[in-house]
């Protein structure tokens, strides 16, 4: 991670072991790059495939310690462990998934990065 990634997380630094848990299956694909932005960290592999990002507010029956990872696939998923999908453009849909503690990066989640992965590649 660099020192950029890290200031990112200067106001919430108890969720810098999770970014640094994503980050290491995000930058584990094929010619993946990240770029630090004032709200988000971007992860490209070609196109956009993933951000982190923190949340802007406490919200109701949220964790007090959270990322939020964000998703853009070519088809909609189904799944209590993502808090918000939306299609913004004709066949892509962006997943918002909460993730409060590393043992929630497991296959699932990570298929479905995968997935985001191999589309963000395709286009």
């Amino acid at each position: 991670m660099n020192a950029e990634a890290k200031r990112f997380f200067a106001k919430m630094p108890e969720t810098l072991p999770l970014y640094e848990s994503i980050e290491a299956v995000l930058l584990s694909f094929h010619d993946v790059k990240f770029k630090v932005h004032k709200t988000q960290i971007s992860f490209y592999a070609k196109r956009l495939f993933a951000a982190v990002w923190l949340p802007i507010r406490p919200m109701k029956n949220r964790p007090d310690n959270y990322i939020i990872l964000t998703l853009a696939l070519h088809h909609r998923i189904d799944s209590p462990r993502i808090a918000e999908v939306l299609e913004p453009y004709p066949r892509r849909w962006t997943h918002h998934i909460i993730i409060s503690d590393s043992s929630e990066i497991d296959p699932e989640l990570k298929s479905w990065i995968d997935q985001a992965y191999q589309f963000a590649r395709s286009r």
